[in-house]
């Protein structure tokens, strides 16, 4: 009679896929002095083991699949199956020991573990010798949690995994899997219930949708060549540095013939040359972390840690991101920590219980988008998205993260009529909670890489956006200015006969342009949804739509604040844009649009190299008016100025008139015309001032010094100190 070391009850349940200790039971045991190896495969119909060079043939017990072996030592063995006709040979994965260390499980249990995708997710490794994955997921209240792919057949059974209860996670070592395999994890909840098969929230790759399976992919063999920009790109990221960033929604900037998206390293060639040809300083992906829905254009994610399988691979976007470095152009991401889809497959009720999301739709449940909000005062849930904020900046050298929707994560009755809401602790509007998130991510992001920024896309007046956390701000380096954008759209909508009449909205920005370090965005949400594209936003008469255009990006980059401007409007697409095809690029070879093109590049360019013009952008002496009250004739004229760098006078007609102008000017001598968006080049009319202007001791309005000077219609024009 053999007597078994295991306890019946417990191998039935693991046979049955509802048990939640294996290890316990499974793998390699010692009793009264002899070593016996319990495995299971339902599939099996025999079971010997090998153990160096002696072979041990099981038993099977009771449960369908259960074997046992009595073996001859501790040593390593291998599993021979044999099954209806065929025979499969494996490592066991219950002889390996635990790879989630004490630290590990301490760190995530207070939230705390500044890199959690360096212990959870799949990662490809060597362990105890065998090549194979650690696969580690959080699901603190699931009663068991199993691994399940093409390399088990899907089925729970086979790879249940070990219970970390102090800190909720789950993990196993599957010897043998590898770069490239499909998986999921089979959860079962609080009520034993199975839920459907979830991707993993920290993997490192997804199939392509609608497909969701997890896949396995190896990010720790990174090659880079960036050390120079590395090193170097902290002076790029200040407030005094030139900062023009265009934004870029990857799959429809361009289209490969039949309307294939490019791959990572087509961009590389084609987007970043055309960025660098531009001048433009940085390019910023609207989001990449993966996500099931096109038309989210990836503001729903729900792989914040996988890079989207629609360009390519990891190692791929590594070498997008290094060949812009390698130019000198930054890479930012939109990051979106303010909301969730609901897909069943993603963090929802992961493991049976409102684990990343709250449970009272009141707090929970984006009415707008029909998503769902993190719970932020979860240690756990902050800990995940602090840690993946560093994880794009250390993994893929991301330079900064625009955060999405801001607005909607500071307040808790966002969009919410009265009673659908929830106060604070105070009984206030203020998510104390979402406060604490952004501010303990800015901390963690400016500490963890040197040279980094991040950018809030906040459309509220909460104070202190970008203000340093020790000053007790949100710690944020930038902010959108939505406010400049809506006024100074509203303006252009306006026909111009009609525009003096609305003059303070191109002068109120100004009010409180230093409040806070502004970027000027125009962005992808001012050319979808019926709003029209930037050419037909333009008021007025049609045929001035092209000149009113140019004067606008004048006074833009003529105006404090780092600039932003989405893919399409640099050569004023006609159309509004559409996420499903590429960009209209056939237009920017005909002369009105190739002209607002090569206007973009131009003011791009004069902007990075006056000081002028970018040093001050955050400060207000850089900045004065000199006629900022002519609302009768709609022209602005201000003065830009830094240190002892040349001065620039920026003027602009916003009416289809032309005009002998007098201008003050900070002082005499020659002023160059630098640049005019009436230029022949531009597809203007050519009204220019051949060359510039000589300010003479003409006292004008208070000052002693101006200029006669010519204004064309519709165009802003830039004056250069000549020392």
């Amino acid at each position: 009679m053999i007597e078994y070391p295991f306890d019946f009850g417990a191998l039935e349940a693991i046979s049955q896929g509802r048990f939640a200790g294996p290890f316990a039971h499974l793998g390699l045991h010692q009793h009264r002095g002899e070593w016996w190896v319990i495995a299971f495969d339902p599939g099996a119909e025999a079971l010997f083991v090998h153990q160096g060079v002696a072979e041990f043939v099981a038993h099977a017990l009771g449960p369908t699949g259960m074997f046992a072996a009595k073996v001859g030592s501790d040593a390593a063995y291998i599993l021979r199956w044999e099954g209806y006709g065929g025979q499969w040979q494996v490592q066991d994965p219950y002889r390996f020991g635990p790879v989630l260390g004490e630290m590990d499980e301490y760190l995530l249990a207070i939230g705390k573990h500044q890199r959690i995708w360096q212990v959870l997710g799949a990662h490809v490794m060597q362990h105890q010798g065998v090549a194979g994955t650690h696969f580690a997921v959080w699901a603190p209240n699931a009663q068991r949690v199993s691994v399940v792919g093409d390399f088990n057949h899907w089925d729970g059974r086979r790879a249940p995994m070990r219970h970390h209860p102090a800190c909720g996670v789950w993990e196993i070592f599957l010897p043998n899997v590898g770069q490239g395999a499909l998986y999921r994890y089979e959860i079962l909840g609080p009520d034993w219930q199975t839920l459907p098969l979830k991707s993993d929230p920290v993997g490192f790759g997804s199939e392509h949708a609608p497909a969701n399976a997890s896949v396995v992919r190896d990010i720790s063999k990174a090659v880079w060549s960036d050390a120079n920009w590395m090193q170097s790109r902290k002076e790029k990221h200040t407030i005094a540095a030139p900062m023009s960033v265009y934004e870029v929604h990857l799959p429809s900037w361009r289209r490969a013939e039949g309307g294939r998206m490019l791959s990572y390293l087509e961009l590389a060639k084609q987007l970043i040359d055309y960025v660098f040809w531009m001048g433009f300083t940085h390019v910023e992906f609207l989001p990449i972390s993966e996500y099931p829905f096109d038309g989210s254009w990836g503001y729903q994610p729900i792989g914040l840690f996988a890079p989207t399988i629609r360009h390519g691979l990891p190692d791929e976007l590594r070498a997008l991101i290094n060949t812009a470095h390698n130019r000198g152009i930054g890479v930012l991401i939109d990051w979106v920590p303010g909301h969730f889809p609901t897909d069943l497959h993603g963090l929802t009720q992961f493991d049976g219980t409102s684990l990343f999301e709250h449970s009272d739709p009141k707090e929970g449940f984006h009415q707008d988008w029909n998503t769902l909000i993190y719970n932020y005062g979860r240690v756990e849930v902050a800990n995940f998205l602090v840690s993946n904020a560093r994880y794009w900046l250390e993994e893929y050298h991301i330079d900064g993260l625009r955060v999405d929707a801001v607005a909607s994560m500071l307040y808790r009755d966002y969009s919410r009529e009265e009673g659908q809401w929830i106060p604070n602790i105070d009984g206030g509007r203020e998510n104390y909670e979402a406060i604490a998130l952004l501010r303990a991510m800015n901390t963690d992001a400016y500490g963890a890489m040197d040279g980094i920024m991040t950018v809030a896309e906040e459309s509220t007046a909460f104070d202190g956006v970008s203000r340093p956390v020790h000053l007790g701000g949100l710690g944020f380096g930038f902010k959108w200015n939505m406010g400049w954008m809506n006024d100074t759209l509203r303006y252009m909508a306006e026909d111009p006969i009609n525009r003096k009449y609305h003059h303070d909205k191109m002068t109120f920005g100004l009010q409180y342009a230093y409040s806070e370090n502004y970027v000027l965005p125009i962005s992808h949400d001012e050319v979808v949804h019926g709003k029209g594209s930037m050419l037909q936003k333009m008021g007025g008469d049609p045929a001035h739509r092209f000149a009113s255009l140019r004067a606008y990006y004048g006074f833009m980059w003529g105006h404090p604040g780092k600039k932003l401007l989405f893919m399409g409007c640099e050569f004023a697409q006609s159309r509004e844009w559409n996420h499903n095809q590429s960009l209209d690029w056939h237009e920017a070879d005909t002369p009105a649009h190739r002209g607002v093109q090569l206007l973009v590049r131009d003011l791009n360019h004069l902007y990075r190299a006056e000081p002028a013009l970018h040093e001050m952008d955050c400060k207000p002496d850089g900045f004065a008016w000199i006629q900022g009250r002519d609302a009768e004739n709609s022209v602005f004229v201000w003065e830009r100025k830094s240190g002892d760098s040349p001065r620039v006078v920026v003027v602009c007609n916003m009416t289809p008139v032309a005009r002998r102008h007098r201008v003050e000017l900070p002082a005499g001598g020659l002023w160059n015309e630098v640049l005019n968006t009436d230029a022949a080049i531009y597809g203007g009319g050519n009204a220019v001032n051949f060359g510039g202007v000589t300010a003479e001791s003409i006292a004008h309005n208070g000052r002693d010094y101006s200029a006669e000077i010519t204004l064309p219609p519709m165009a802003t024009l830039f004056f250069k100190q000549q020392k």
